[in-house]
């Protein structure tokens, strides 16, 4: 099983429709088959978000923020790793904003 405690990631890469950015961090936390985590940095003031993870490492998650225009956003992603050769977790993401204008997006996290 993966294991996401005390695992800190930044943005790698992100769609154009997205907030987040390579100055935006996550901080995340686990125990067992829940994942929470706090991120904020470039257009995010404070985020979070909470996760279930499977036997795969795959996570099924929900987020929310304030974003820089003070406005609360809020979205559903699926996060999919992959174990990087220095053995650090890469996540590459499938998203979509359940406020705002509903668009789906793409992007991945590394792990610092």
């Amino acid at each position: 099983m993966y294991n996401y405690h005390n695992r800190t990631f930044r943005s790698v890469a992100n769609s154009s429709n997205g907030e987040v950015d390579a100055t935006t961090v996550f901080t995340y936390q686990q125990s067992g088959i829940i994942v929470t985590a706090t991120y904020s940095g470039g257009n995010i003031i404070s985020g979070s978000l909470i996760a279930l993870v499977d036997a795969k490492g795959k996570l099924d998650m929900r987020y929310q923020h304030v974003n820089t225009q003070n406005q609360l956003m809020t979205g559903i992603c699926i996060s999919t790793p992959e174990i990087l050769p220095d053995g650090k977790i890469r996540l590459h993401e499938k998203w979509q904003w359940t406020s705002g204008d509903m668009s789906k997006g793409e992007s991945v996290i590394e792990e610092m």
